[in-house]
C-alpha cells in the first residue's frame, strides 16, 4: 500500500505504508541517530511528533522489549529510508512493523529521507500529514495540517500515573545494590535509564506525576530531586513551572535534564524559545566549560533556553553546544541545583557524560554532611 507525507509546503514525498493504517497530522522532525530506534521510538519526549530517522536502514536488528525507555512508543509516526522486513539479532522478540501496527502507530518506508531532512533543515521544523491517499481538496488538507499544534503532551506522558517506587533489582538493576539515600523524580517524561542510573548508584527512586504539587515532594524529604525529560513547549507548563520554583527554594539537591533543564530556566527568570530543527541524535559535542573537556551526548529537543535572559545573580552557564554555541547545562549559584539539555543518561547513544550522575551524588552527599 502506498504511502504519502504531505508537508504543510504543500511537498509530497511518496513511500510505503507500514504499521497502522489510519491518518494523522503531527510535526516532522528527524533523529541522525545510527542505531537505538526501539529507544528513540520509546522516548517520551517524541510525543505529539513524527520521526524521520535519518540512517538509511531501519528494523535489521528487529525489536528487543527490554529496551524499551518507556511503557509504550510515543511518536505519532515513524518515517524511514528503507525498512528490513527480516531481522538478525537473538534477542528479537518481533518485528518494528509488528510492534508499531500493535501500538497503532503509521508509518511511511522508501522515502527519500536525505531529501526530506535537507527541506527541514533549509525551511525549519514543519507540519506534515501522513496517509494512505492523496485527497482532491488539497487547500483544505494544507489547512489543516498548518492549524496543527503540539500541546498538552506533558500531561498526556505523565499525568495520571500513580506514584512508583523502585529499588535496587528493578529495571534490570543489581538487587544486591545498598539503598543510602532517597530520590524524588519529577516525571515529565522520563526515560527507563535515568531511573537505572541513580539505582545503580544506591538509591531509592521515587516518580511522581508531573502535576504533584511541591509541597507533597518536599514532605517526603528526599535526598535529592530529579526533574526529567519531556515532551513539547516548556512554556506551556505554567502549573509545573510554579511548582519547580518551589523546589528550587527547598534547598534539597536538584539535578534536571532537557525539558527539565529547560523548566527550570523558566522558573528562575529566564526565556526559552523554539529552534529551527532542533537537536536531536547521539552524536552532539557539549563543551564543559569548568574543565574545557568535550562530550559527544545523546539529544532530543526543539526548544532552548535564551543565553541573554540568564540572570549572572542567579545562575551561569555551564555547557555549550559545540556547533552552535547554545546553551546545554546551567549552574545554579549558591543553589544545590544544576541542568543539562542533553541526556547523560543516553540509551539510544555515548554515556560518556554519564558521570554527572555523580556529581549530583556527590551534593546530596554535600547536604547530608554540612
Amino acid at each position: 500500500m502506498k504511502g504519502y507525507l504531505i508537508l504543510e509546503n504543500g511537498m509530497v514525498f511518496e513511500g510505503n505504508s507500514f504499521g497502522a493504517e489510519k491518518e494523522v497530522i503531527s510535526e516532522i522532525v528527524f533523529n541522525t541517530s545510527m542505531t537505538g530506534y526501539l529507544e528513540v521510538l520509546t522516548d517520551p519526549s517524541y510525543a505529539g511528533q513524527a520521526v524521520v530517522m535519518t540512517y538509511p536502514l531501519i528494523g535489521n536488528y528487529g525489536i528487543c522489549k527490554k529496551d524499551m525507555e518507556s511503557q509504550k512508543p510515543w511518536p505519532d509516526a515513524f518515517i524511514v529510508r528503507e525498512l528490513s522486513r527480516l531481522a538478525s539479532n537473538f534477542r528479537n522478540e518481533c518485528s518494528i512493523q509488528d510492534f508499531l501496527t500493535e501500538h497503532e502507530i503509521p508509518a511511511i518506508s522508501g522515502i527519500d529521507t536525505r531529501a526530506l531532512v535537507k527541506v527541514l533543515r533549509e525551511y525549519g521544523t514543519m507540519n506534515g500529514m501522513i496517509t494512505t491517499s492523496l485527497q482532491p481538496d488539497m487547500e483544505d488538507v494544507i489547512r489543516r495540517i498548518k492549524e496543527y499544534s503540539v500541546k498538552g503532551v506533558v500531561k498526556k506522558v505523565s499525568a495520571g500515573q500513580p506514584v512508583r517506587e523502585y529499588f535496587p533489582g528493578d529495571l534490570g538493576t543489581d538487587k544486591d545494590i545498598p539503598v543510602k539515600r532517597h530520590v524524588a523524580v519529577l516525571d515529565v517524561g522520563t526515560k527507563y535509564n535515568i531511573i537505572r542510573c541513580l539505582l545503580k548508584r544506591n538509591c531509592k527512586v521515587t516518580v511522581y506525576p508531573c502535576d504533584t504539587k511541591a509541597s507533597d515532594i518536599i514532605s517526603a524529604n528526599p535526598s535529592g530531586i530529579m526533574i526529567t525529560n519531556g515532551p513539547g513547549d516548556p512554556k506551556e507548563c505554567v502549573e509545573i513551572i510554579a511548582e519547580i520554583k518551589k523546589l528550587y527554594e527547598s534547598g534539597i539537591p536538584v539535578f534536571a535534564i532537557c525539558l527539565g533543564h529547560q523548566l527550570m530556566a523558566l522558573a528562575t527568570g529566564a526565556d526559552t524559545h523554539k529552534m529551527k530543527y532542533g537537536h536531536r541524535g547521539a552524536n552532539h559535542p557539549v563543551k564543559d566549560l569548568a574543565t574545557g573537556r568535550v562530550y559527544i551526548s545523546s539529544q532530543n529537543h526543539g526548544y532552548v533556553v535564551d543565553e541573554n535572559s540568564l540572570d549572572p545573580r542567579i545562575c551561569k552557564k555551564a555547557f555549550i553546544n559545540v556547533n552552535d554555541g547554545t546553551i546545554e547545562g546551567i549552574e545554579y549559584i549558591e543553589k544545590n541545583v544544576f541542568t543539562v539539555q542533553f541526556h547523560p543518561e543516553a540509551c539510544a547513544g555515548p554515556r560518556d557524560s554519564e558521570v554527572l550522575f555523580e556529581c549530583f551524588i556527590n551534593m546530596m552527599e554535600g547536604r547530608e554532611n554540612a
